[in-house]
């Protein structure tokens, strides 16, 4: 999996910056506790599963020219605290080209990084200091 550094920033109470080379969204959580200023970093979780799981189906499709015409993810939470990711297909698919589209959907870089309990390793960072100026 390719990918560019993440770099996050505070803002206003719960409030975050996240910078992705040169994009740029906002995290947040909801009121009362945050502003509402972006999703929550749970939903920014789910969005990278669900757009990952639609761009392995599609590119699936593509490859092999099957008449998909449209993908639909949902993800959310569960009770248990499990992700529930239903993926709709739409299109004249075979039976056959419908399991494989969902064994797809199973099998994005992000699904498979969820499913393994990728180990995250915290690194301190020592961010220096600006020197006072010695008028």
């Amino acid at each position: 999996m390719i990918t560019r550094i993440v770099t996050v920033a505070e803002g206003a109470r719960l409030t975050r910056s996240v910078s992705i080379g040169t994009h740029h969204l906002t995290a947040d959580e909801p009121e009362p506790i945050g502003a509402d200023e972006g999703p929550t970093p749970g939903e920014l979780l789910l969005a990278a599963l669900g757009s990952c799981t639609s761009m392995a189906v599609r590119a699936l499709a593509d490859r092999h020219e099957w008449p998909l015409e449209r993908i639909d993810v949902a993800v959310r939470f569960g009770k248990q605290g499990e992700i529930v990711k239903n993926v709709g297909l739409t299109g004249d698919l075979e039976p056959a080209q419908r399991e494989q589209l969902l064994a797809a959907a199973g099998h994005c870089p992000v699904h498979r990084l969820l499913a393994r309990e990728a180990r995250i390793v915290t690194v301190p960072a020592l961010l220096a200091e600006p020197e006072a100026s010695h008028v």
